[in-house]
């Protein structure tokens, strides 16, 4: 008889095939099924996209004339926007502001150095609308300016608080009337502002009273050649040229007058003349509008307006040079004395902050209450500035930190009394732009060696970082102010519309 097999020992190794039930590869799936769901659940999106694209809403439900005087009245508004002075950001934003209170929420607006266009969507059954306006020219002048952003807030505040914006043949009205209406003061007292510019410069630097008397009647000579230069529509660079060179002729016959024996009272180092011709100058160009558009993202836009500050700041380069090569021609150095700095007490230095944003105020037809404001704000912006010096942060770290309180108290100051916050802003800084290290550069590149010439470059980089650090300053100070005090709901959603195309995800 046979007898069965035995069954082997288990010893680990394998005998055979092993058959897996039915019931355990079920259960094999399954697991395999939920492990993958936490992976996908782990690394898979759970949010919408940081940037919609092609979400937007529909078309605004209004009639085509409603469109078309809103797109002209907005329009109005960005051409006196931009021709006075406003950054491209605040355009955009006071434009997307004005067209949501007249019920338009799906426009765009698109600035560019030059013009501005504002498209209106309507729906799939209506047709767009888009209009484009060339802007004829720039010149600062904040009295315009904060008409034209009184008649945007009170629409958005009628808007928001329920009794209706007013008809927009009255807006218009107003706008054009805000346009229309003569300067504050008199040609006369922004030649005098230009003279105060210049004292508070050299006082900045400890000068005596001799030489806030040279540097006011050098100020006042430049302000009414740059009248005669715009008179008979001279190229602004060769203008430029020419107005740089007026300044640098004074400091040179007061060089002259000293290699001959003969003193100026109250002139100890004329090249301060030059430098508060330098600052005069600087002011008037717009070096913060064309950062602060580089900051918000508007590459085009700041590409353009810095070109245009490289060539106007260039063009006092040439003019200066000129001046300086004909000394040397005829024997007279004008190097710049090593103790030239800022210097003097703090009440003198504080009192030439404040001279300077009085005197910047008149240039640009700033509004008494503004003018005030600015005055103050300048005061305490100096004072941080003299706290970093003291601390010893260096200059363009000091410039930083004393520009972010003036950029916010300029956004406090709009959002409660209603002043333009970009005259606050810049009247408030233009005492820290950067005369002597423009003055430097320009001296050491006549020498002409490689070593003067790479000191030339270093003084040259210091200008543009002690510009960047305004900019950049004024943009922090704002930012936070914003975010503290914050924004009416038609600006918060403007604002997020043009600063949505900055956001990647």
């Amino acid at each position: 008889m046979d007898q069965p097999e035995p069954t082997p020992a288990v010893t680990g190794e394998v005998t055979g095939p092993q058959r897996v039930s039915a019931p355990e590869l079920r259960e094999t799936r399954r697991i395999g099924r939920v492990w993958r769901l936490r992976a996908a659940h782990a690394v898979r999106g759970v949010s919408p996209p940081t940037m919609a694209l092609g979400l937007r809403s529909g078309g605004d439900d209004v009639s085509q004339q409603h469109a078309r005087s809103v797109i002209d009245l907005a329009l109005r508004v960005g051409e006196a926007m931009l021709s006075t002075g406003a950054s491209a950001a605040d355009c955009v934003t006071n434009l997307l502001r004005l067209m949501h209170a007249y019920g338009v929420r799906s426009a765009h607006v698109d600035v560019t150095f030059t013009s501005i266009t504002v498209s209106i969507h309507r729906g799939l059954d209506e047709d767009p609308l888009s209009v484009m306006r060339v802007i004829p020219g720039r010149a600062p002048d904040y009295t315009r300016l904060e008409g034209v952003q009184r008649i945007v807030d009170e629409a958005v505040h009628a808007a928001e608080s329920g009794t209706g914006v007013r008809d927009i043949s009255d807006a218009r009205r107003e706008l054009l009337a805000v346009l229309r209406a003569p300067h504050p003061y008199r040609r006369w007292v922004v030649t005098l502002g230009s003279a105060l510019l210049a004292v508070g410069v050299v006082m900045l630097f400890g000068a005596q009273p001799g030489m806030w008397v040279v540097a006011a009647v050098s100020a006042a000579v430049v302000d009414r050649v740059q009248r005669v230069m715009y008179g008979i529509r001279l190229a602004a660079f060769f203008a430029q040229v020419v107005s740089a060179a007026v300044p640098a002729t004074f400091a040179l016959a007061l060089f002259a007058a000293n290699d001959n024996g003969i003193s100026v009272p109250g002139v100890q180092s004329p090249s301060l003349v030059v430098i508060s011709g330098i600052v005069m100058l600087l002011a008037g160009l717009g070096v913060m509008g064309a950062a602060q558009d580089a900051l918000d993202g508007y590459y085009v836009t700041a590409g353009a307006r810095g070109m245009e500050v490289i060539m106007m700041t260039v063009g006092i380069a040439v003019g200066v040079a000129i001046v300086i090569g004909a000394g040397h021609w005829l024997g007279i150095d004008m190097e710049v004395s090593p103790i030239v700095a800022i210097g003097g007490t703090p009440l003198q230095s504080t009192a030439g902050a404040v001279l300077i944003a009085l005197g910047f105020c008149l240039g640009t037809y700033t509004g008494r209450r503004t003018t005030l404001v600015s005055m103050l704000v300048a005061a305490l912006g100096w004072l941080f500035f003299e706290l970093g010096l003291g601390l010893g942060l260096g200059t363009v770290a000091s410039t930083a930190l004393a520009s972010a309180p003036v950029g916010a108290l300029a956004y406090a100051v709009h959002r409660r009394l209603r002043l333009p916050e970009l005259a606050v802003g810049t009247a408030g800084v233009v005492s820290l732009l950067p005369g002597l290290a423009v003055y430097r550069a320009i001296y050491l590149m006549q020498q002409g060696t490689p070593a003067v010439v790479g000191g030339a470059v270093t003084h040259f980089v210091t200008a543009v970082s002690t510009g960047v650090a305004l900019a950049a300053g004024l943009s922090i100070g704002g930012y936070l102010a914003r975010r503290r005090l914050g924004l009416d709901r038609a600006a918060q959603l403007a604002r997020r519309r043009s600063e949505s195309r900055f956001v990647t995800g």
